[in-house]
């Protein structure tokens, strides 16, 4: 277990006074007892809800398991479940087993439409979070900031800074995610407000410049504190913004997104020898590689979704060759496998000691998506310490692992794609130097190097499935290449066929939930 927890000091403020006009159910609201002239009366206060604002990625209240709930939502899940749902469950890496039960038939079979639950925990999720930091900063204005003296005001004003990192992250996967959004910040009124709809082009500039705006103010990452954000998350978010700019405004940034990634690259990280260390229950002490993490633990963030799902939903609880124990966990769920195709991208099986898979007893291929037996089972995510040893009792107290939301492999790839797509003030040399890096962590050796020739598109995407899969990417890259919706790659179950098929291109996109659409006639779906 983890010694100190970044945040053990928050307070509850589960209950603060918030402007959530943008959402429309009422059932949605957060409960209002505690009103913000209550609460940002010292320093203290302000680092409270400044932890609160992280921990809301990974929590959905302020009590054990999401008790004393934040939103009374349609399933109440936190926001990292309803985000690798929304980016994984759909695409080449995951075969959910729960359909009915967990409600991921049209997420599975890319078939929802606006009263999907996991799509509108998602959209809720997003904007209470986004709520939470705009009343934030409706009260770290630079008067409230400095009554607090010249020795807090460094302090408050990084603080600040980070708030306006984690609402441009919020902000981002809205983008990402719903693409033409309501828009709401600091500066528009509390209480019966309408938001605006504003287009991809329009939240991508906000994102932007806010990132630009505020990197200065943050701490560099030699210094910043563990599970905080940094100057590198911010050029590594800038650098995702980028990469997908051609998605969101039609326009490609490819040149930026280079120079984003050299920021970040240059705050000084550096790969972690072992890449199983990177997903295990001390993965805290990856700070050389992990840029920016979603803190986990069985005393302060107890969750049943975030890592936990993770963990224990990719073990079997009907395979009785794999042990649970071996992974740190009481008790497998079950929720998850691997589709065929995600194995079959290692050509050197595990040579690649990225090919975290257990095979025993399973088939490689899907033929019936809700049978647990077909479907590799993924190792890659653990309760174990260094050592060996169970980190936590898992149905107690959930996991003790971290999400590493950015870490420096994704920035190498990033940097590697946006060379091959055209970008200027990198090289090829290097960018294959970075690629060849990672594989070489992989191999333990040069046997798996690539020559410059094969640095393409198609192997950059494989590449990103084998580096980072069950880490939230999988459906925004094939977003970027053309594949989610398209005939140009297809998956098992695609589309709802064993051998899958083409969707309506408008599944690129998520669409704002019903009850939003009826609260704000600002917004709408296009081809929902």
């Amino acid at each position: 277990m983890k010694t100190k927890h970044i945040f053990a000091s928050l307070m509850a403020f589960a209950t603060l006074s918030l402007n959530t006009s943008c959402v429309g159910d009422l059932d949605q609201y957060p409960h209002i007892e505690t009103t913000s002239q209550q609460i940002y009366t010292s320093v203290e206060n302000y680092e409270a809800v400044l932890g609160k604002i992280y921990n809301s990625l990974v929590t959905t209240g302020q009590g054990k398991g999401g008790d004393i709930s934040d939103l009374s939502s349609n399933f109440g899940y936190d926001y990292m479940r309803c985000y690798f749902n929304l980016q994984e469950c759909g695409t080449d890496e995951v075969a959910s087993t729960w359909l009915s039960g967990d409600k991921l038939s049209e997420l599975t079979y890319l078939k929802w439409d606006a009263t999907d639950p996991w799509v509108a925990d998602m959209y809720y999720r997003i904007y209470y979070n986004i709520t939470m930091c705009n009343e934030f900063l409706r009260n770290a204005t630079d008067a409230k900031i400095a009554s607090f003296g010249a020795e807090n005001e460094k302090k408050l004003k990084q603080a600040r800074a980070e708030v306006r990192f984690m609402r441009a992250l919020f902000y981002y996967h809205a983008l990402d995610l719903y693409r033409n959004i309501p828009f709401v910040t600091e500066n528009d009124p509390v209480g019966s407000f309408t938001p605006p709809r504003y287009t991809g082009e329009q939240i991508f500039a906000f994102i932007e410049s806010e990132l630009k705006a505020i990197v200065g103010d943050m701490a560099p990452a030699s210094e910043c504190p563990y599970a905080r954000a940094s100057q590198g998350a911010a050029y590594t978010l800038l650098a995702k913004l980028y990469l997908n700019a051609e998605v969101y405004t039609g326009k490609p940034k490819y040149t930026e997104c280079i120079e984003a990634c050299r920021n970040a690259i240059a705050q000084g990280y550096s790969l972690n020898g072992d890449y199983s260390k990177l997903f295990n229950a001390d993965n805290d002490k990856r700070t050389n590689e992990i840029i920016f993490a979603l803190q986990v633990d069985a005393t302060h963030t107890i969750s049943w979704g975030s890592t936990t799902y993770l963990v224990c939903g990719e073990l079997s609880n009907s395979n009785a060759d794999q042990k649970p124990e071996d992974y740190g966990a009481i008790s497998g769920w079950g929720s998850m496998r691997s589709r065929g195709e995600l194995p079959a991208k290692f050509a050197d099986g595990d040579k690649d000691k990225r090919y975290m898979f257990f095979a025993k007893g399973q088939s490689q291929n899907v033929d019936e998506m809700e049978n647990q037996a077909d479907g590799y089972l993924i190792t890659k995510w653990s309760n174990l310490t260094d050592d060996g040893q169970t980190a936590s009792n898992t149905a107690d107290g959930g996991v003790c692992t971290d999400f590493p939301l950015f870490r420096l492999a994704d920035v190498y790839l990033m940097y590697a794609e946006a060379v091959v797509r055209g970008g200027e003030g990198g090289s090829r040399t290097q960018a294959l130097q970075y690629v060849n890096d990672l594989r070489r962590r992989a191999y333990g050796d040069d046997s798996g190097d690539i020559k410059e020739n094969q640095l393409t598109k198609d192997f950059i995407i494989d590449e990103r499935a084998r580096e980072l899969y069950w880490e939230g990417t999988r459906r925004t890259d094939l977003v970027r290449f053309g594949m989610f919706t398209t005939s140009s790659y297809l998956w098992q179950w695609k589309g709802g066929t064993r051998d899958g098929m083409s969707v309506d291109s408008k599944y690129n996109v998520y669409p704002i939930p019903a009850t939003e659409l009826t609260a704000n006639p600002n917004l709408h779906n296009d081809g929902y």
